[in-house]
C-alpha cells in the first residue's frame, strides 16, 4: 500500500539549554493510504505537537516527515500552504468556521484558495453538505447550528479539495455523548468510503472505532503499532 505518512526519527524541541522542552523524542510513523488511525494519549504527551508537524502547521526539530512521497522540511512557507490546502484537510475540537459566512461559503473557502471559479465551487460544496447530511443548511450562517452540524460543515470544508490525509484533533470534544456518536460514526463511514483518517483522542472508546490505535507518552510511541 502507499505510504501517505512516513516519519523517522521525529524530534520536537521547544526552547534551548535549560528551558528546553522535549515534545517529541524521536517518533517513527507509518500511515498507509485508506488507514484509519487513531493516535492516542493524555494531555501533554506529544500528540497534539505530532498532528500539527503532520499537518504541516509546524516543523520538526530533527528527523524527517515525508507526505504522500514528498519530504516536507526544506519547503518554503508558500509550498506549505499550499500542502495544508490541497493535501491535508483538519477537524478541529473548536470547529473554526467563519461566523459571518453562510455554510455553503464556509466550505466553498479551500475551494476558494485553490482558485475553482464560483459555480463549480458552489456545485462541490453543496455535494459535500449533502454528502454529510447537511445539505438543507446550506445558507444558514454557523450560530444557527448545533454543535454537531457545525463539525459536519467541519468534515465537509475538511474533505473539499480531496486531501490525501483527514486529520481531526478531538473532533467530538465540544459534544454532548450521543452528537460525539454520530459525528464519528461519520468518520467511520469516510474511512469506508477510502479515506485516510489520522483521529487524535485522549479517549480509549474512541480510539477503539479505529482499525489501528498508536499510543503516544512523553513524546515517544509506547506501544505497538499494532495494538487495538
Amino acid at each position: 500500500m502507499l505510504p501517505i505518512i512516513e516519519t523517522q526519527a521525529l524530534t520536537k524541541v521547544y526552547g534551548a539549554n535549560g528551558a528546553a522542552v522535549h515534545a517529541l523524542r524521536g517518533i517513527d510513523l507509518t500511515v498507509v493510504k485508506g488507514e484509519f488511525v487513531a493516535l492516542i494519549g493524555p494531555s501533554g504527551s506529544g500528540k497534539s505537537t505530532l498532528m500539527a508537524i503532520l499537518g504541516c502547521l509546524d516543523l520538526p526539530t530533527a528527523g524527517t516527515y515525508t507526505l504522500e512521497g514528498r519530504q516536507v522540511q526544506g519547503l518554503s512557507g508558500g509550498e506549505l500552504a499550499q500542502i495544508r490546502n490541497e493535501k491535508v484537510g483538519f477537524v478541529f475540537q473548536s470547529y473554526n468556521l467563519l461566523p459571518k459566512a453562510s455554510i455553503v461559503r464556509n466550505v466553498e473557502l479551500p475551494l476558494l484558495y485553490a482558485g475553482l471559479g464560483r459555480r463549480e465551487r458552489r456545485e462541490r460544496a453543496l455535494a459535500l453538505l449533502e454528502r454529510v447530511g447537511i445539505a438543507d443548511q446550506a445558507d444558514k450562517l454557523p450560530a444557527t447550528l448545533s454543535g454537531g452540524q457545525k463539525q459536519r460543515v467541519a468534515v465537509a470544508r475538511a474533505l473539499a479539495n480531496g486531501p490525501a490525509l483527514l486529520l481531526a484533533d478531538e473532533p467530538t470534544g465540544a459534544l454532548d455523548s450521543k452528537t460525539g456518536a454520530d459525528v464519528l460514526e461519520l468518520f467511520c463511514e469516510l474511512h469506508q468510503q477510502g479515506n485516510t483518517l489520522l483521529l487524535v483522542t485522549h479517549d480509549p472508546s474512541i480510539a477503539a472505532l479505529a482499525e489501528r490505535r498508536v499510543e503516544i507518552r512523553d513524546g515517544v510511541i509506547a506501544a505497538p503499532e499494532g495494538v487495538a
